[in-house]
């Protein structure tokens, strides 16, 4: 074991991407605006293993965030010159051809590099014998001791395939302060601390409820974790840089796409409902009081497979009669395809308003997406068809795009395996493999009971207003569920909050969820409670079952809508 950093007691662990498609500049941004010891970049998400997978079947040799090595040959001198260890999951279904592929780089600059990897994810060639049947993608979620040995092993930039989000962020500080696999507080608040920074400026206001108030949101800064040996953090950001990190932005991060009061990892059970944060001056928040359980016995699957093909095509209709108008062009088109798809269905948007003052603002939309797995059924002998009523329909008709082919679509399923039918190995600079050896201490997750709930806050006089004029959310994507975070940000506020916003009151809310199977999980340390909805978002977010697949919305129409709030909360 060395040290990552000079400071025995803290690390300072920087985040430079959420996602494959974050700010190409952002690694270079990290590097030269203040200290750091070591640079984490989150590449992955459901639906960029099906994208990698994609660029698998056309060229075997990829498979990895091609991103990530325009970064590397931009900052790896910058990288070696500052002493900052570089860790991230970029790549990918293909690890180890990212490291070739940055030996390359590295020789090609003239610059001295070590590159380490961790495999073992990809159980795609086992797939069939572990009972996850015949995906386009199987990867299993590793956790951090892999990048621990590359990274005590001397090694410039690990790079591994799907390890949890949070892993690039414990790795570091593990290999730092020397903890052992049962150090499970510690472990934990590492955990915390990776979550709130591996989706990059979200931790500092980006798609923040109360955007409204942060002074400087054109150009966030990416996030800083200072992780402390006792597994407490400060959560920061360069000087001078924009956005803002506040509790309000912390808590946040920590809604988004999380179940219950257990967070569930290879390494670790962190215990949600621990978690403490506290402003500890501008731009910096204290995570402390983080406990840890041991992790379940088998690992979590991503496991993608082309479902089949898929095409939409959308009507505008303006003016009077919409309901009417949407019904002919449904019976039209319906009558007039000359085979039916596997799955049809129609969406009509309310967006027109009456007597509107622009034609647009006159307007619905009405979209029709199909599914087949043969695609000549989805292709133009469908688009085609919605084409030619353009003069026979409705008045007004008109589409919002050309007649197409359709195109495959991926379906996202979570799989579980024994952890120890995973072969977790780290690849060291030397090229020595070093096999990981999964945790022989586990115990199984299960939930947590409802805590005690506070007092109910008397209410007498109250007024109708937007959910969001006091409280806050966040929601994302979890396969086919979505999760709404929601918090509030004093006692008071809790009181009301924790009574009345129950799953009944969400179904009531949001009318899509109301045939679904909801349920509610209480964080009081976070004034927070957590639904999930299971099923919105269909087969997950690559079927496109709705027109904001990720539920990245799903907070903000809650907060809009309205409720009985007591006259002292607002």
């Amino acid at each position: 074991m060395s040290m990552l950093a000079a400071d025995p007691e803290l690390i300072r662990i920087g985040n430079c991407s959420g996602f494959y498609g974050d700010r190409l500049s952002a690694m270079r941004e990290m590097l030269e605006g203040g200290q750091l010891d070591v640079l984490t970049g989150d590449y992955l998400a459901e639906l960029t293993m099906l994208i990698l997978g994609r660029d698998r079947m056309k060229d075997p040799s990829l498979g990895y965030a091609k991103t990530f090595v325009r970064q590397i040959e931009d900052c790896l001198g910058l990288a070696l010159e500052r002493n900052v260890q570089i860790v991230t999951n970029a790549g990918g279904l293909n690890p180890a051809g990212l490291a070739e592929k940055l030996r390359k780089v590295a020789a090609d600059l003239g610059l001295d590099a070590k590159v380490a990897h961790v495999e073992g994810d990809d159980l795609l060639s086992r797939a069939g014998e572990l009972g996850l049947g015949s995906p386009l993608t199987a990867n299993a979620y590793l956790g951090a001791w892999g990048i621990v040995e590359c990274l005590n092993a001397g090694a410039d930039i690990v790079v591994t395939g799907r390890v949890t989000d949070a892993s690039v962020i414990v790795g570091p500080a593990a290999a730092h302060f020397g903890w052992g696999r049962t150090d499970y507080d510690r472990l934990a608040g590492a955990v915390v601390a990776g979550h709130v920074i591996e989706c990059s400026t979200q931790a500092t206001g980006g798609n923040f409820a109360f955007f409204t108030e942060l002074a400087d949101l054109g150009r966030p800064g990416f996030p800083i974790a200072e992780v402390r040996r006792d597994g407490s953090s400060v959560i920061t950001k360069h000087q001078g840089t924009g956005g803002a990190v506040t509790v309000d932005t912390v808590a946040a991060q920590l809604m988004y796409e999380i179940q219950g009061a257990r967070y569930a990892g290879p390494d670790v059970t962190t215990r949600l409902d621990s978690i403490e944060l506290t402003r500890e001056g501008p731009d910096r928040v204290l995570i402390s009081g983080v406990t840890g359980e041991a992790p379940p016995p088998r690992l979590k699957v991503s496991l993608n497979t082309l479902g089949g093909f898929r095409n939409e095509m959308e009507f505008v209709l303006t003016g009077l009669d919409i309901e009417a108008k949407a019904e002919l062009a449904q019976r039209q088109l319906e009558s007039w395809l000359p085979v039916r798809p596997a799955e049809l269905t129609w969406t009509l948007a309310r967006l027109d308003r009456p007597d509107a003052e622009t034609e647009e603002q006159a307007s619905a939309l009405l979209r029709c997406v199909v599914r087949d797995p043969d695609p000549n059924k989805v292709g133009r002998s469908f688009s085609n068809v919605a084409v030619e009523l353009a003069l026979a329909s409705y008045p007004g008709t008109s589409f919002t795009s050309l007649p197409g082919n359709g195109s495959p679509y991926g379906v996202y399923t979570p799989g579980f395996v024994d952890a120890a039918e995973v072969p977790h190995a780290a690849v060291l600079p030397q090229g020595t493999r070093v096999d990981i050896a999964p945790a022989s201490d586990t115990l199984e997750l299960a939930e947590v009971a409802e805590p005690e709930l506070p007092q109910p806050l008397p209410t007498n006089d109250t007024r109708r207003a937007p959910l969001g004029t006091i409280a806050l959310a966040r929601s994302g994507d979890k396969g086919g569920n979505a999760n709404i975070g929601v918090w509030v940000r004093t006692d008071e506020q809790w009181r009301w909050l924790a009574h009345m916003l129950t799953v009944e009151r969400i179904k009531q809310l949001l009318p899509e969820a109301a045939p679904l199977t909801v349920t509610r999980h209480v964080l009081p340390n976070l004034r927070a409670v957590n639904f999930i909805i299971e099923g919105l978002l269909g087969q997950g977010v690559a079927y496109q079952a709705r027109f904001d697949p990720q539920a990245k919305g799903l907070g903000e129409w809650l907060r809009s809508r309205h409720v009985d709030i007591p006259l002292e909360l607002l």
